[in-house]
């Protein structure tokens, strides 16, 4: 079994969430608050969760823990130009659920549910170089799909406002999915 297979096991096997659904307007303080406390997402306005909640849920997920309340989440939408793409946009997991695959759990969960229900073929996301935790991520979806993964730099770090010190944004486009 590799780490990847490993990780998803350790998180099937946890009774720490009860469901992962689509995410509510509820939610949208609940799903900044874990963004921002994840000190590595660029963080949104909490009014843009409260959005990503009523206009994005269908392409969205969000893991709740014993007591009803989310502990972590995906945000993604189909790309208006290829409707056979989601876009993950987030995904973070609150800091005391971290290290148990929650995160490989919720993205495979999110992408079998868009595959079967919105003919989704390919999933897009972008990286930046340092966050070598995402790359994990996503690297070891790929090989659990045994899907082909590209990864091109999208957005050069220059394309972002003066100052920012924002690192190049790499696209990462695994697919096809559903094999």
């Amino acid at each position: 079994m590799n780490a990847a297979q490993d990780d998803l096991v350790r998180a099937e096997s946890r009774s720490e969430f009860t469901v992962m659904e689509s995410p509510g307007i509820e939610d949208g303080a609940a799903l900044w608050r874990i963004a921002r406390d994840s000190e590595v997402l660029d963080l949104n306005s909490s009014y843009s969760y409260l959005l990503w909640c009523r206009d994005f849920a269908a392409t969205s997920l969000v893991a709740r823990g014993p007591g009803g309340e989310p502990i972590a989440f995906v945000t993604g939408y189909a790309r208006p130009d290829r409707p056979e793409s989601l876009v993950v946009w987030q995904i973070a997991v609150d800091r005391e659920h971290r290290g148990r695959g929650l995160a490989g759990a919720l993205l495979d969960a999110l992408t079998t549910r868009v595959t079967a229900e919105l003919g989704i073929r390919r999933l897009e996301t972008t990286v930046t170089p340092g966050n070598t935790a995402s790359d994990r991520l996503f690297t070891a979806f790929a090989e659990r799909r045994g899907a082909d993964l590209e990864r091109t730099v999208l957005f050069d770090g220059r394309l972002f406002p003066p100052g920012a010190g924002h690192e190049p944004e790499v696209l990462y486009r695994i697919g096809p999915l559903g094999r």
